[in-house]
């Protein structure tokens, strides 16, 4: 199998808050909620067979990019990826704040 990138454009109606989403081709997440689905094994791929929701669990900063990690909530999978510009900020804001929170109980 190979771990080269598939670009697919592909719209959906994310499956956390049902928000209707128009891909770009490198849309891995939904902007509104910033949830995923477990449905690649590499990059575009759509190879995987766990299809579950990934919840946004952490937001980190790495040379200038906001990265968005992932957890999938079948299996325990974790998966990084680039937030893009239309990405809901204040969202990443609060996964940053909950998690502080979490680890301050």
């Amino acid at each position: 199998m190979s771990t080269k990138f598939i670009k697919r454009i592909e719209n959906f109606t994310c499956a956390k808050c049902k928000k209707r989403i128009k891909g770009t081709g490198y849309t891995n997440h939904c902007p509104n909620c910033l949830w995923s689905k477990h449905v690649d094994i590499n990059p575009g791929d759509r190879a995987s067979d766990c299809k579950a929701l990934m919840a946004p669990v952490w937001v980190s900063v790495e040379k200038g990019k906001y990265i968005l990690t992932h957890q999938c909530e079948k299996c325990g999978l974790r998966k990084r990826n680039k937030m893009a510009q239309e990405d809901n900020f204040d969202q990443a804001i609060k996964i940053i704040e909950d998690k502080i929170k979490k680890d301050l109980e």
